[in-house]
């Protein structure tokens, strides 16, 4: 079985951005984990790396496009990265052995109208025109799949407008009302659409605008769950039917919230001693109903959260107030909930115990871990086990990688040494959270993952039955050899 990193010999030590041993990632590798930990043009601890990842894209995209054009498409169906997408895909149409592959792409990318006039934004503001065919082509198939509303919705005085998509594809129109639609496209004639945000507008944030909308089933699962502190301030009448839609188990996996959407409103709610416990409830049946298809993992798990200060210092967007190390924790309190015995930490500097119930709440629990900052050592999670001779069947790690502690050496000698000393058949499992280009992991039963979703954590299986990885599922996704 092919792993992440599938043979020592393609591994070289190098240093991290802390000048520590560390791994180099072949090409691959070290893309996947900047595109599946990244909201692109982002600050991170380390700086942000989204121009590194271009470089990485393009030296991929020369050697091998149609693993870029998957990764481009999985990113966007999958992980429900909108940004990085789009900068992929401008990356694929630019060079000459991706453009086979865009305009497919960007039929499989294109979900809400918007990703259309951003990805138009992108290969302008970079490469400015001739506009290739490719992107033209995928963006006039994409065109015509929406409706008047959808199109209205995101008609936005930006730099770049819909009608600019509109001139530069020249989709054909399906019909007479079709080619209507397109003329009032141009003449900025569409209808304003009756949205939660006009709705706001027009009447205020009060009780009445939230039950008319609510009443009328015009308020969607992502507006819900992001303005649930001015729901609640509002006191609706209503307000037990957006908990039911918010905890509706179909409604969860249509939605494609990442798991700290759902933290994020939950810590918003808690912090401000706001809401009953109707929607605390409502939101963990959220998490969990999210985590339905992820197969249990048997054994005991230790788990080891990185908390330290390049986890903690920056939040993953300007629009966010969630950090790096709060997904690690709330990764950690997800991966609780799916195994059957645990044992959970977190390191910086120090190790510390957060022994967390399976059958506590999965928001519940990732709020309880105190996030420290300070340095990092990884080494910390491995050094425990073997001073303790723990017995463990898997060991579960959440951090960016950026170990600061002086070794001449990477973790993965505490990895040798443990399997020679406690347990010969260990799976480590290595989730990075940043994606700044190194590992500490090489060699037999070593799982190297990269993302935010939960839906990452179905790879620890999938990889210890031999079934597939992250990296294989990527290689063969829509594009085949």
């Amino acid at each position: 079985m092919a792993k992440f990193n599938a043979t020592t010999a393609k591994t070289t030590l190098t240093r991290n951005n802390e000048g520590a041993v560390a791994y180099k990632m072949a090409d691959k590798e070290k893309l996947v984990t900047q595109v599946l930990t990244s909201l692109f043009n982002e600050n991170k601890f380390y700086g942000d790396n989204s121009e590194d990842l271009i470089e990485t894209a393009k030296r991929l995209i020369d050697a091998d496009a149609r693993f870029v054009a998957n990764l481009c498409v999985y990113a966007r169906n999958e992980m429900h990265l909108r940004s990085v997408s789009h900068a992929l895909m401008g990356e694929l149409a630019n060079r000459e052995k991706g453009k086979k592959y865009a305009r497919k792409a960007i039929g499989r990318i294109v979900e809400r109208v918007d990703d259309m006039t951003e990805i138009l934004s992108y290969y302008l503001s970079n490469y400015k025109k001739p506009v290739p065919n490719s992107i033209k082509k995928g963006l006039a198939d994409a065109f015509v799949m929406f409706d008047e509303y959808q199109l209205a919705k995101y008609n936005r005085s930006n730099a770049v407008k819909l009608k600019d998509v509109l001139c530069i594809a020249h989709p054909k129109p399906k019909s007479d009302k079709q080619s209507d639609l397109f003329k009032r496209v141009l003449e900025d004639r569409l209808e304003t659409p009756a949205t939660w945000e006009t709705e706001l507008s027009a009447k205020g944030n009060t009780q009445e605008s939230w039950e008319k909308l609510i009443a009328e089933n015009r308020l969607g699962y992502m507006a819900a769950l992001r303005n649930m502190r001015n729901i609640i301030n509002a006191d609706p009448s209503n307000i037990g039917k957006v908990y039911d839609m918010l905890s509706d188990e179909e409604k969860v996996l249509k939605s494609k919230q990442l798991p700290f959407r759902f933290y994020s409103a939950y810590k918003t709610l808690q912090d401000e001693g706001a809401g009953t416990s109707k929607v605390y409830d409502a939101l963990e049946k959220a998490i969990k109903a999210s985590t339905k298809n992820i197969t249990k993992l048997p054994g005991k798990t230790f788990i080891s959260a990185d908390v330290s200060s390049s986890m903690t210092s920056y939040c993953i967007s300007q629009k966010s107030t969630t950090t790096c190390a709060e997904i690690a924790v709330l990764l950690m309190a997800l991966t609780n909930y799916i195994c059957e015995e645990t044992i959970t930490t977190t390191f910086d500097l120090a190790l510390r115990s957060c022994q967390l119930s399976t059958q506590n709440g999965i928001l519940a629990n990732a709020k309880s871990i105190r996030v420290n900052g300070g340095g990092t050592d990884i080494t910390l999670p491995f050094r425990y086990l073997l001073s303790n001779s723990i017995r463990v069947d898997r060991i579960i790690i959440l951090s960016d990688n950026e170990i600061n502690a002086k070794y001449d050496h990477t973790c993965q000698r505490y990895v040798d040494e443990y399997r020679r000393t406690v347990n010969p058949d260990v799976w480590v499992h290595a989730i990075d959270l940043q994606g700044y280009g190194t590992q500490q992991f090489k060699g037999k039963n070593i799982n190297l993952i990269a993302g935010w979703s939960e839906k990452v954590l179905e790879f620890m299986h999938t990889a210890e039955c031999g079934i597939e990885t992250l990296m294989q599922k990527i290689e063969n996704y829509c594009f085949e050899k």
